[in-house]
Order: C-alpha cells, then sequence, then structure tokens
C-alpha cells in the first residue's frame, strides 16, 4: 500500500501537469478570437475614465505603453474576491468564495507541504519549536492553510450545491457532473477535516510522508491520512475533465480578450492571422450565410 501511495501522487501530479499544458497550449494555437473592444482597457494610461491611445492622432506611429503591472494586479485581486460575482449576485458569492477558497488553498498547502519537506530534507526542522524562525513560520503557515482550506472548503461545498438546487436561475445551467464535483469536493475536504482533528494535528505526518516522496521512501500513515491522500490524488485525476480550466483561461480571457487592442497594422503578424481566417470556410449556413463558402467570400457576398 506505501509503494501504491507512491506511485499514485507522482502519478496524479504529473497527469494533472501534462494535461493542464496540453490544454493551455490548445487555446493558444486556436484561431484569433473576437475580442471585445470595450473601454476602459486596464494597461492604458488613461484607462481611470475610459480613454484609449487610439485617441490620438500618431497612435500608428508610437508603441503603446502597456501597464502589466497594473492589469496582472486587478486579476489577482479578482482571483482573491471575486468582486464581479459580489457586485452580481451577493447569496452566491457567499459559498462560492468559500469554495474557491478551500480550492486555491488545498492546491498551496499541497505544494508549500512539498516545499517544507525540501526544507526537512536540507536539514530545516519544520516544527512548533523549530530552532530557526522559518521553521516555525512554515509549520504555522501550513497548519492554517490545511485547516482553513478543509473548513472553507467543506461549507462552500455544501452550500454552492445547496444554491444551485434551490435557485432556478443557478441551477438551470448546472450539469450532473457539476453535482458530482461539488460531492467530490465534499468528500475531499471531509477526509482532510476528518484526518487533521482526529489522527495528525499537526500534519506532521503529512510532512514526513511528502518526504517520504522526495527522497522515494514510502511512509507509511494512518488509515485517515491515507484515505485524504488517495482522493485528493484521485481528484487531481479528474480535475482536468471539469470546468476548473478556467483557472487558468480566465487569463487568456482578461489578457488576450478583454484588453486586446492591439491594432491592425498593414504587414503586422496580426493582419496575417487575420487574413489566414479569412481564408478559413464556413462549415454552417443561415438566412445570411452560405455553407461552403470562406468567410472572404461572406464578406464580398
Amino acid at each position: 500500500m506505501n509503494y501504491f501511495l507512491l506511485v499514485l501522487t507522482y502519478g496524479a501530479y504529473v497527469f494533472i501537469t501534462v494535461m493542464y499544458t496540453m490544454k493551455a497550449v490548445k487555446f493558444l494555437l486556436l484561431p484569433r478570437h473576437l475580442r471585445w473592444e470595450l473601454y476602459p482597457v486596464m494597461h492604458e494610461a488613461r484607462y481611470r475614465y475610459g480613454g484609449s491611445r487610439f485617441e490620438e492622432m500618431d497612435f500608428r506611429d508610437r508603441p503603446g505603453r502597456k501597464g502589466r503591472a497594473r492589469s496582472a494586479w486587478y486579476l489577482f485581486r479578482e482571483y482573491v474576491t471575486l468582486s464581479e460575482y459580489f457586485k452580481r449576485h451577493k447569496s452566491y458569492w457567499l459559498p462560492l468564495y468559500l469554495w474557491h477558497v478551500g480550492f486555491m488553498l488545498i492546491i498551496a498547502f499541497h505544494v508549500c507541504t512539498f516545499l517544507a519537506a525540501l526544507a526537512m530534507r536540507a536539514g530545516l526542522p519544520v516544527e512548533a519549536g523549530s530552532p530557526f524562525l522559518a521553521g516555525s513560520v512554515v509549520y504555522y503557515a501550513l497548519l492554517l492553510m490545511g485547516v482553513v482550506s478543509f473548513a472553507s472548503g467543506l461549507l462552500g461545498s455544501i452550500g454552492v450545491a445547496a444554491k444551485r438546487l434551490s435557485d432556478e436561475n443557478l441551477g438551470s445551467y448546472a450539469t450532473p457532473q457539476n453535482y458530482f464535483t461539488y460531492f467530490f469536493c465534499l468528500v475531499v475536504f471531509a477526509s482532510g477535516l476528518y484526518a487533521w482533528y482526529f489522527v495528525d494535528p499537526t500534519f506532521s505526518e503529512y510532512r514526513r510522508f511528502w518526504l517520504g516522496l522526495i527522497v522515494f521512501r514510502p511512509i507509511t500513515v494512518a488509515p485517515a491520512a491515507m484515505l485524504h491522500i488517495v482522493l485528493f490524488d484521485l481528484f487531481l485525476l479528474y480535475l482536468p475533465f471539469t470546468r476548473s480550466m478556467h483557472y487558468i483561461t480566465r487569463i487568456f480571457a482578461f489578457f488576450l480578450i478583454r484588453w486586446d487592442d492591439e491594432p491592425n497594422l498593414r504587414g503586422s503578424r496580426l493582419e496575417a492571422q487575420l487574413v489566414e481566417q479569412f481564408r478559413s470556410r464556413v462549415t454552417w449556413a443561415g438566412p445570411h450565410i452560405k455553407s461552403g463558402e470562406t468567410w472572404a467570400d461572406q464578406v464580398k457576398g
């Protein structure tokens, strides 16, 4: 069983990394998007009142200065607060926020546990009474992340599922897989909370497990901790087949669609991409569209 946990954990992390990378590359290789053309664009110097560099007569002759740091900070705040949901649906925002906090923190918890195991391998004791300040800080940070993640994720999973079931407007957009995902998350978070409270209140056993992964030496863990490890590994294998890719695609949506204001200049890379896409043929038909013709033919017609 110890070797099974080792192989399953390695396999789960390799699998999700490869799958997410493949999906990200696939999205980036898709044809040029239809951008929003809505202002303000966050990286513009005059973004506070909706201004654009296209207001300037000589914008073609001067490259636009883009405030990428401002854009990145805005997106980071949106990830952390889900402010758009708060503005539009406050009663749904609370359980959704708890669920997302649990999800993000459980990922951060496992990444930081891996880093803590590396530090332990290098000789840094990660414990409450560590002779090094860094060891104590990492210990309490892991404890806080783990407990908050399990509790927040558990409440959020229940709350989001209940809100979907009770709100007809939200429920009409939910699929059976959504509810299965909520239940799967609930079980993962509940198993982690149980293992922490009854078996491993300091996560010392879990850190030893990760240390064993690093040195390729399986570590025996308590059944409750083992159950959580197996469930979380299976959850990682399941994630690429869910909507969770939006954690990455939202970055593309903001930077490549919502805030994309690259001008289509003669001889530019953008012009070449658009010309190529206009040569593609339409595979559907409508009163205003003829199937089989190129998009260029549609425009001419």
